[in-house]
């Protein structure tokens, strides 16, 4: 098996802005492993606030190469544990070889990869269409720009209940909230109940990671479902979500790929939590790894792609939140 590793830097349409960073670019890695004339194709870009750069990835990828290029013929299970030992501190160069493995066996299987695990496509879930953190005018805007069925609006600022309101006077759809860490207790247990009224879903992560008290005391108060992202990581987080948060936001890069990934969303389907898998801004080559998890999810928030300038693969396609896979088997990838 071949490793090749590619560069990029992701042009965005519009500056990107949450409650901690703004962005005009979106680094990112993609791993290749070709065999048997076969391409496998996976995805992680960097994050600030997990520490993570493109050269790190690169870097830890390629002291682990001829342990990669090695490895023939296992399944994805197999192939995660074996490389998990080597990168535990690395989750997203893990995440990248991890979806790229998937793709390549089940391109070599011959079978899409939701094929491959015996998922049905009919009960798939909408994406939302996220907009960023900006003046009230820019964000109604972008909300204008694209007609969508569901919006995930970045929140965290000192007039939130306000851009709702006027976010609410443009649209019928359906409002998400993602405050990243941005609201204390009290305000996000007061903010629910006006949000509630102006048409919202669920609040995401509106408290700090960490703050488990926080958590439990959102839990217990709040009239909206609260689903956690910062706070359920890796697969150990799951459990600890329980009694805290109403469901989870899994993020492929953040646990380390498609592998875990399943093992979370069955994880939290057994404790009774929704489940939710969230994008980080990716090309066309991570999002379509994430659709064939849709079969498995209530929410979806797959629209990284749909952010970007110009994109850098062809695969799964989006249309007014409805997600459609094309003919190729594995994850459908191919790249520009």
């Amino acid at each position: 098996m071949k490793l090749i590793l590619r560069e990029y830097n992701l042009k965005l349409k519009h500056t990107f802005t949450i409650s901690r960073e703004s962005i005009d670019f979106q680094p990112s890695l993609i791993v290749e492993l070709q065999s048997d004339n076969f391409s496998g194709f996976g995805e992680a870009t960097s994050n600030p606030y997990y520490k993570t750069t493109v050269p790190m990835m690169m870097e830890d990828l390629e002291k682990i190469r001829n342990i990669i290029e090695a490895t023939e013929n296992e399944t994805p299970e197999e192939f995660w544990a074996k490389m998990h030992p080597y990168l535990k501190d690395d989750m997203f160069a893990l995440c990248a070889l991890d979806l790229a493995y998937n793709d390549l066996y089940a391109r070599k299987k011959g079978k899409k990869l939701y094929e491959l695990w015996n998922y049905t496509t009919d009960k798939n879930p909408l994406t939302d269409y996220t907009i960023g953190i900006a003046s009230i005018e820019k964000m109604v805007s972008k909300m204008q720009e694209l007609p969508w069925p569901i919006y995930k609006i970045k929140l965290g600022t000192k007039e939130d209940i306000a851009i709702v309101k006027e976010l609410r006077k443009h649209t019928d759809a359906i409002f998400r909230i993602d405050a990243n860490c941005g609201w204390g207790v009290d305000e996000t247990i007061n903010n629910a109940i006006e949000l509630k009224k102006l048409g919202v879903e669920f609040l995401e992560q509106p408290i700090k990671a960490d703050n488990w008290e926080a958590h439990a005391t959102v839990f217990k108060h709040s009239v909206l479902p609260i689903i956690a992202d910062e706070s359920c990581i890796i697969e150990e987080d799951v459990a600890k979500c329980f009694n805290h948060f109403h469901g989870v936001n899994v993020k492929l890069v953040k646990c380390g790929g498609l592998t875990p990934g399943k093992r979370m969303i069955e994880e939290a389907k057994k404790l009774g939590l929704k489940t939710m898998v969230g994008c980080m801004t990716e090309s066309t080559v991570g999002i379509s790894a994430i659709a064939h998890l849709l079969p498995q999810l209530d929410y979806v928030d797959m629209d990284g792609a749909l952010l970007l300038a110009e994109d850098i693969a062809t695969g799964v396609t989006i249309k007014n939140g409805v997600i459609s896979y094309p003919e190729l088997n594995g994850t459908g990838v191919t790249l520009i």
